[in-house]
C-alpha cells in the first residue's frame, strides 16, 4: 500500500515539473522568437526600402561621355546602394520579353531612352530625403525624366512606423503574460507542498532554510525550461538561414547572443522571484489559512 502510494506521489511530482518545465519553456521561446523579430525587422524593413528601384532616363542627345560621367557619380554618391545601367536596346528586348510581340516591327524605330536604375540606401527612402535626391538629379541638363513610386515609399514609411508601435505594444503584453504564467506555475507547484512548509516552520526552522530548497529546485527548472528554449531558437535559426539565406539572419551575431542570454536570464530571474514571493506568502499564512 505505502509502495503504491509512493509511486503516486512520484509520478505527481514529475508531472510537477514537467509542467512547470514545458510552461517556462513555451514562455521563453515565444519571447526568444519576439526579440529575433524586433531585432531582424529593421533589417527587413531596409531590405524591402532597397528593393524600390528609381529610374534616371536620359534623352537621346545624351552621349557615352555624359553617361559614364554620370556612373561614376553614382559610385560616389553616399545614396546609391546598387544601380544598373539599361540600354534602350536592352529595355526594348526586355519589352519584348514581356509583352511575346516585337513592337519595333510595327513602329519602325525605339522610342525608349538609355537609363539607370537606381536602388537607394534604406536611409534614403523617405520623402523628404528621396525627393532631395530627385532634386539633383534633375539638374543634368540631359536627364529627360525621373520615375519612381511615390505613393509606395510613403505607404512604407507609414506601415514601418504602425507595425514598430505593435510590436512594441505586443512586446510589453507577451512580457506581462510570460511573468504571470511561470508565476502561475511555480506559485501551483509550491502550493502543493505548503503543509511541508508549515511543519519545517513550526517545528523552529528558519525561513530562509526553508526557502533553500525550493529557491534551488526552482532555478534547477528554469535553467531546464530555459536551456530547452535556447536550443530551440538556434534549431529555428538554423532553419530559417538555411532555406531563406538572403535574409541574413545569422548575420549580426552579437545581437543574437544578447537574445539567447536574455533568454537565459529571464527564465533565472522570473523563477527566482516567482519561487522566494510564494514560499514567503506560506511562510507568512496562519495554520488555519492554510485550509
Amino acid at each position: 500500500m505505502s509502495s503504491s502510494f509512493d509511486k503516486f506521489q512520484k509520478r505527481r511530482l514529475i508531472s510537477s515539473y514537467f509542467s512547470v518545465v514545458l510552461s517556462i519553456f513555451l514562455v521563453l521561446f515565444l519571447l526568444g522568437m519576439l526579440g529575433f523579430f524586433i531585432i531582424n525587422s529593421k533589417k527587413l524593413a531596409d531590405d524591402f526600402k532597397e528593393k524600390i528601384a528609381m529610374t534616371v532616363f536620359f534623352k537621346n542627345e545624351a552621349n557615352d561621355t555624359i553617361l559614364k560621367a554620370f556612373d561614376a557619380e553614382l559610385k560616389k554618391s553616399p545614396f546609391a546602394k546598387s544601380y544598373v545601367y539599361v540600354t534602350k536596346e536592352a529595355a526594348a528586348k526586355q519589352h519584348t520579353d514581356i509583352i511575346g510581340e516585337d513592337f519595333l516591327e510595327f513602329l519602325g524605330e525605339n522610342p525608349l531612352q538609355n537609363s539607370f536604375d537606381i536602388h537607394l540606401k534604406a536611409d534614403y527612402v523617405v520623402k523628404d530625403s528621396i525627393s532631395k535626391i530627385e532634386s539633383n538629379l534633375r539638374k543634368n541638363a540631359m536627364v529627360s525624366d525621373i520615375v519612381y513610386d511615390k505613393q509606395l515609399v510613403n505607404l512604407v514609411n507609414d506601415n514601418i512606423k504602425k507595425v514598430s508601435m505593435w510590436i512594441l505594444i505586443v512586446s510589453v503584453f507577451l512580457t506581462f503574460i510570460a511573468v504571470l504564467l511561470i508565476n502561475s506555475s511555480l506559485r501551483l507547484s509550491i502550493h502543493s507542498h505548503r503543509f511541508i512548509i508549515k511543519t519545517m516552520q513550526m517545528v523552529g526552522a528558519t525561513k530562509s532554510f526553508i526557502r533553500k530548497p525550493f529557491v534551488t529546485r526552482s532555478l534547477k527548472l528554469g535553467l531546464l525550461g530555459a536551456g530547452l528554449a535556447i536550443l530551440a531558437l538556434i534549431g529555428v535559426l538554423i532553419y530559417v538561414q538555411t532555406n531563406f539565406p538572403n535574409l541574413g539572419i545569422l548575420d549580426d551575431k552579437l545581437l543574437i547572443g544578447l537574445v539567447l542570454l536574455a533568454v537565459l536570464g529571464v527564465g533565472i530571474l522570473i523563477t527566482w522571484l516567482s519561487t522566494y514571493f510564494a514560499t514567503q506568502r506560506f511562510l507568512n499564512l496562519r495554520t488555519d489559512d492554510l485550509y
